[in-house]
């Protein structure tokens, strides 16, 4: 609504339709409405955590001295099958219930990039090339893993805020009573920012033209520069995004794989859910930092494995 006002003030009622409206917003729409089951099953978790698990579960799970918590943080990504717009209320969750921050965030690195259905889907778009996918666990684990070792060196608590409310049972309140509030937050909360990230990213689409894309894959470290940007912009669901790599054959394989590891990581919608879940300080380094980190992963993956 408040871009369509916002649209007839500025190019009045003929613009709502033009090519590149109508365009931009299918695309803010689809990826809207792709990230929505995946961001409804985050919040699901994240509630049902909230709701019904002991305060001390996942700090008796996990080990002890925290950068040992941290690969096992990342490894426990493979069982969840979401994309990074469930991971982040679940992460949140995870820091309420007394896990150290940087286990939660190579959980919430991890998680989209090597559950499941992530890595099946990456194996049928790439048929014939098992080693894509391979590659893709391999470069994601170590990635999530480097930040979560990152941040337990580097990462200063002024840096990161959390939402004003109480994690776990109150007494006096049921708990599916506690269950349906903690979710009706989340969902609510982060479902603000996963469409600001979905405008922006449609809003890529639309104004680069393809004659820029195609001038960047001649140069192998360009293209693997532009593919992660790309990534970024593009903000594709990770069950999704594997398709998307393989029908860009006229970038390298490796070029494709760095598109695969950074894109879970990092995006437009996810900044803009960790900036509006954990605060605009952490959102802004961290996503920096592991862009970075996705980029150096995927291109000694790409170079070992490929």
């Amino acid at each position: 609504m408040v871009a369509g006002v916002a649209t007839l003030g500025l190019g009045g009622p003929g613009l709502l339709t033009h090519p590149g409206f109508l365009a931009w917003q299918t695309v803010a729409v689809a990826i809207t409405l792709q990230a929505v089951p995946f961001l409804l099953l985050g919040t699901v978790v994240s509630g049902a955590v909230n709701a019904f698990v002991p305060a001390d579960a996942f700090t008796r799970v996990l080990p002890r001295r925290p950068a040992a918590a941290v690969p096992v943080a990342s490894a426990a990504g493979v069982v969840l099958p979401g994309c990074e717009c469930a991971s982040v209320p679940v992460a949140r969750s995870l820091i309420g219930r007394g896990v150290t921050p940087a286990a939660a965030f190579a959980f919430l690195l991890s998680a989209p990039a090597v559950n499941p259905v992530v890595l099946v889907s990456t194996a049928v778009a790439f048929p014939g090339r098992p080693e894509m996918a391979g590659a893709r666990l391999v470069a994601s684990l170590a990635a999530s893993a480097v930040m979560g070792w990152l941040w337990l060196r580097w990462g200063k608590e002024r840096w990161l805020r959390m939402p004003a409310r109480r994690l776990g049972h109150e007494p006096g309140r049921g708990r599916w009573e506690e269950f349906r509030l903690g979710f009706q937050h989340d969902f609510l909360h982060a479902a603000g920012f996963l469409v600001l990230g979905a405008m922006a990213a449609a809003t890529f689409n639309v104004a680069v033209p393809r004659s820029v894309i195609d001038t960047f894959s001649e140069s192998p470290w360009l293209s693997v520069l532009f593919l992660a940007l790309l990534a970024v912009v593009l903000a594709v669901c990770s069950e999704a995004d594997a398709f998307l790599a393989a029908s860009l054959t006229s970038f390298s394989p490796t070029a494709r794989l760095v598109f695969m590891v950074v894109g879970p990581m990092v995006d437009l919608k996810l900044i803009a859910m960790q900036a509006g879940t954990f605060g605009r300080p952490f959102a802004l380094r961290f996503s920096a930092a592991t862009l970075l980190v996705a980029v150096v992963c995927g291109v000694l993956a790409g170079w070992a494995l490929l």
